[in-house]
């Protein structure tokens, strides 16, 4: 599959039906793994996990790359279809 790990947690903010609490629902994040000399994924594989995205109702696709040797990078995926540099920090923001 396109999605190599799933993170969840609660989510604090207000939820919009108001017969739900904060803390009732989830925050959903698919996350794809390259390690070493793999390949960035590629159009149909970003499409994809748009599509699963929107299916679950995922807030974020996340691309975690990393490189022996070298620092480990999150992406996230954009509207715009491109992976842009994101502090780890602020995933869960």
């Amino acid at each position: 599959g396109v999605v190599d790990l799933v993170a969840i947690r609660r989510d604090y903010r207000e939820p919009a039906d108001r017969t739900l609490k904060r803390g009732d629902l989830f925050e959903i994040i698919l996350i794809q793994i390259k390690g070493g000399g793999a390949k960035k994924p590629t159009q149909a594989d970003k499409d994809r996990l748009l599509k699963v995205k929107r299916k679950y109702g995922a807030r974020r696709v996340v691309l975690f790359s990393w490189k022996k040797g070298e620092e480990k990078r999150f992406a996230v995926l954009g509207r715009d279809r491109e992976w842009h540099d994101v502090d780890p920090e602020q995933l869960f923001a």
